[in-house]
């Protein structure tokens, strides 16, 4: 179970290396996606192993709106000529 989650962390670590090492902002919003989605599914695992359903409530919740804001942001973004295509 350990493992599973020292695993889990250490992938969970790529995306936020490749956020601060990059200055592309659509790479940016890419390594977030990725870590939310990676955050989602570790929790959607605690939640299973501790046989606890309300925190893979709460997992199903982040898995679904957080990358549903950042595609919210990036249009938002685009509309304003911020960031050309």
């Amino acid at each position: 179970m350990n493992l599973i989650l020292i695993i889990m962390i250490l992938a969970l670590l790529i995306p936020i290396y490749e956020a601060c090492k990059d200055n592309d902002i659509w790479q940016k919003m890419l390594a977030f996606a990725s870590i939310a989605t990676k955050t989602s599914v570790m929790i959607l695992v605690i939640s299973v192993l501790r046989d606890d359903w309300m925190i893979g409530v709460v997992g199903v919740l982040i898995l679904s709106l957080g990358n549903a804001s950042l595609m919210l942001l990036a249009q938002i973004l685009k509309r304003m000529k911020i960031i050309e295509n």
